[in-house]
């Protein structure tokens, strides 16, 4: 978990990614949900989800869509998401969603189901949500962004799976001179999901690299992939390194798009998970140049603040993106003393007021984490904290709420504090994946805050082998990262031959783990979580 991202389980962020929803386009009925349970009933009814968690369930999907004539749409979740939970909360409870969906093979793959991250390594997917989709003869057709709003999400998936050909086949022709391609090409690479690419279109260049060669490359008659592209590369760039060469010619249909109020709607999710970075890309710090674009910007996302046809995550990730703005050029690494006090409360009363209204369980996990995270961002901590211990409760996920309890109280100097909401959450997270997960981030903060302690390093690490040792995929996919993880944290633990007895105990363990394992690649990585270096 990152929580210097947004509403993001992406490593992309992922960063990080959510979906809206329209008034125009109304969901179907909320899920029935009270304030003050813990539990969410399903918002995604309606849908004829195939939940696979094997190779032979996937391929039983892939025959399906064969026979039927339909392309397969596949999305990776986890209950504790927040961006899944927002999902569920803006686009699956739809109905024109459940509709479309009957046009296509809808496969749900919970990465916490035994086998599932398997399935995470098959498809080449690492952060939660990641949506693909494929045609009848299972060849990757495009992957589907999950932060824009639900009508264009709906327009989106409409151009993925009337696609004739696959985005890896457009891109390919756009970076050979791009003749014969058509606004419907340059949209399915405009709205691709880069953040969850992994390579699969970018290669060994970078995504960075790609989009400004796309941003250049795509004619300016097909205004809405331009611009999309031209921001996304900005946001790409690298902050540190200053404005990006012609940052002048760039700025200003940046400008013209941030007056254009049906524009900055359209672009929103750009707007507001990239705002500092946009910034940063266009202009130098302290410049007069910084200061009208920082006008302009907060100008646009005050009206993505206040629109009602947002989802509420999106219109808390409005006002984060004006606080970062605010801080943008504060010195320091703290920078939340640099938030105007009418801002500290525009985000505190934001927080409140949502706190309240929310009655879907789904949205709830989308929406606090985020208004905790804001409200963190704006130096109020203290009301943070007590946002999310309120919600501990009414969370069917508390312990990522723990988590974050966790990392506040790391940030304000209290250790104790801090590891032991961090155990809270271990100890209460579910799913085996899930708990390969938070367990890293324990043992991690655990080293790093209490390396003194030797017994409780060691029995945390020897709980979470074991814990491996029963998963039919422990070094796949995420689960794999997280026990590199481990593996990474107890090398540095035990650094220049400290805590030794320790180190060979829990090699003998991960030894055994390991002498189970059919010989191939997962074999290969579970030898090298104590030996950094030798696995990859």
């Amino acid at each position: 978990m990152n929580r210097s991202a947004p509403i993001l389980c992406t490593v992309l962020a992922v960063a990080a990614l959510a979906a809206c929803s329209k008034r125009d386009a109304p969901p179907a009925a909320p899920p029935a949900s009270s304030a003050s349970t813990a539990q969410a009933a399903p918002a995604d009814a309606g849908i004829a989800w195939v939940r696979a968690a094997s190779d032979a369930e996937v391929d039983a999907a892939f025959a399906r869509a064969r026979s039927e004539g339909k392309p397969v749409f596949v999305y990776w979740g986890a209950k504790w998401c927040p961006p899944c939970n927002q999902l569920q909360a803006t686009l699956f409870n739809r109905q024109d969603f459940i509709e479309r969906s009957r046009a296509f093979v809808p496969v749900y793959v919970d990465g916490d189901k035994p086998g599932a991250q398997k399935l995470g390594t098959r498809f080449a997917v690492r952060g939660y949500p990641t949506m693909v989709v494929f045609d009848r003869g299972g060849q990757e057709l495009t992957r589907l962004p999950g932060e824009v709003d639900a009508q264009q999400y709906n327009e989106v998936l409409t151009l993925s799976m009337s696609a004739q050909r696959s985005a890896k086949a457009v891109l390919a022709q756009a970076r050979a001179g791009g003749q014969g391609l058509v606004e419907a090409d340059w949209r399915l690479l405009a709205y691709y999901s880069w953040e969850t690419d992994q390579q699969q279109l970018a290669g060994a260049g970078g995504v960075a690299a790609l989009l400004r060669e796309l941003a250049q490359a795509c004619p300016a008659a097909h205004a809405d992939s331009a611009m999309r592209l031209r921001l996304k590369a900005l946001a790409v760039a690298d902050s540190q390194a200053g404005p990006v060469a012609g940052a002048a010619a760039q700025r200003a249909p940046v400008l013209a798009l941030l007056a254009d109020a049906a524009q900055s709607r359209r672009h929103m999710d750009v707007l507001t998970n990239s705002a500092a970075g946009l910034a940063s890309a266009l202009s130098a710090a302290g410049s007069a140049e910084r200061k009208s674009l920082l006008a302009a910007f907060d100008g646009a996302l005050v009206r993505l603040q206040a629109d009602a046809s947002l989802s509420r995550a999106d219109r808390l990730m409005a006002l984060v993106a004006r606080v970062q703005l605010a801080q943008l050029d504060a010195p320091g690494k703290d920078k939340s003393a640099a938030t105007p006090a009418a801002l500290r409360a525009e985000v505190r009363d934001m927080a409140v007021r949502f706190d309240r209204e929310i009655t879907d369980g789904y949205e709830r996990q989308a929406v606090i984490t985020t208004a905790a995270w804001a409200l963190e961002q704006a130096g109020l901590m203290e009301d943070s904290d007590a946002l999310l211990k309120a919600n501990l409760a009414k969370s069917h996920s508390p312990y990522y709420l723990m988590a974050d309890l966790a990392d506040n109280a790391k940030k304000r100097g209290d250790k104790a504090a801090a590891l032991d909401w961090n155990a809270q959450a271990f100890d209460k997270s579910e799913g085996p994946a899930t708990r390969l997960q938070w367990g890293a981030r324990y043992l991690g903060m655990l080293i790093e805050l209490a390396p003194q302690d030797a017994q409780r390093v060691e029995r945390a690490a020897a709980q979470l082998f074991d814990e491996a040792a029963a998963m039919p995929d422990a070094f796949e996919a995420r689960s794999g990262r997280s026990l590199q993880r481990i593996g990474g944290h107890l090398s540095g633990w035990a650094k220049g031959g400290a805590h030794g007895d320790a180190m060979k105990r829990l090699q003998r363990q991960l030894d055994e783990v390991c002498a189970k394992l059919p010989a191939g690649e997962s074999r290969r990585l579970c030898d090298g979580v104590l030996k950094p270096g030798s696995s990859a």
